[in-house]
């Protein structure tokens, strides 16, 4: 008589039953986040949430218990707010005033971020250097900057996050658990197909869970250091008011000053003008000393170069031959 062995199920039918209830919730809270237009954060969120129901079947009530506490939201014992602020300064000397406001940050426990330098066309030099500084220092050292010069300008910001913080924490929790409970299939995964299936899934949602981490580290650093923006500027000189009247020295200093003027603009053109009047000088006495000689003379007329003749005799005056000296008419 044979006896009857008691039916096993074996390990991959599990697998898979599991492998198809998690990625048919998966797909469901995928459908409803595309049509809620939710962020990836909220997809990875809605797909622990079926890990954790199908681990619920799995486990039974004590599972249920155990996904109920990995979800819970964490509790804060404060608020957590970001604060921002903008101040113009103008000062005397722009780079004293600059090491100033650093040594103050680095002595609140904060460092020194972006910095900028630039000067107008007065020659002013203009400073933006931002500034972060712990939050629990952010007033005494907003005070301090605020008093370093003459403030033309002054913006405060603070914005509540907490919501979005404890938010944060919760899906980074829940992703943790989901990536968990992936990581439990794969080792109880058989098939080849199963294992590829839960390869993919679980670099979604690894990626998703970076993303997460991400902005719980870029929220963690925005509320606990402030944000302080510093603008220095150059205090601009304070012109002389001229005097309507002028006297006889300002008359004099004036017409000093342009007769110096007029000295500079002769020696300006006395010297654009020598290098010429160099060149022409030596011309002419090159002309005068070696081709002027060498040229062929030209000839004299005939008349100039013959013996010179008799000289002209005087014309008698009519009427002077009848007068004899002494005598009369």
């Amino acid at each position: 008589m044979r006896t009857r062995r008691p039916v096993r199920h074996s390990a991959p039918p599990l697998a898979a039953l599991l492998l198809a209830a998690a990625l048919a919730l998966t797909g469901c809270g995928g459908a409803g986040d595309d049509s809620g237009g939710k962020s990836a954060a909220d997809r990875g969120a809605a797909g622990p949430r079926a890990d954790e129901k199908a681990a619920g079947v799995e486990a039974g009530a004590g599972g249920a218990a155990s996904g109920a506490r990995a979800t819970a939201p964490p509790k804060l014992t404060g608020s957590a707010v970001i604060r921002t602020a903008e101040l113009t300064v103008q000062v005397e000397d722009v780079p004293e005033a600059l090491d100033r406001a650093r040594a103050r940050a680095e002595d609140a426990g904060g460092y020194v971020g972006n910095e900028t330098t630039t000067r107008d066309e007065e020659g002013r030099e203009r400073t933006r250097v931002v500034l972060r500084v712990p939050v629990e220092k952010y007033e005494e050292v907003l005070t301090d900057l605020e008093g370093s010069g003459r403030l033309l300008e002054r913006s405060a910001k603070a914005q509540d996050v907490t919501d979005q913080v404890v938010d944060v924490e919760s899906r980074v929790r829940t992703q943790r658990a989901s990536v968990a409970r992936i990581r439990e299939l794969m080792d109880r995964a058989t098939k080849l197909s199963d294992v590829v299936t839960l390869e993919g899934e679980l670099s979604t949602r690894q990626a998703d869970l970076e993303a997460l981490l991400a902005r719980q580290a870029s929220l963690k650093d925005r509320t606990s250091l402030a944000t302080i923006t510093l603008s220095l500027s150059r205090t601009p000189v304070a012109e002389a008011a001229e005097d309507d009247d002028p006297g006889f020295l300002d008359a004099l200093a004036g017409g000093w000053h342009a007769f110096l003027t007029m000295l500079r603009w002769l020696a300006v053109a006395l010297g654009a003008v020598l290098p010429f009047a160099a060149v022409a000088a030596a011309l002419l006495l090159l002309w005068l000393r070696v081709v002027r000689p060498r040229l062929p003379r030209r000839p004299a007329p005939a008349g100039a170069t013959g013996t010179p003749g008799p000289l002209p005799t005087a014309r008698p005056v009519p009427g002077s031959e009848s007068r004899q000296p002494g005598g009369r008419d």
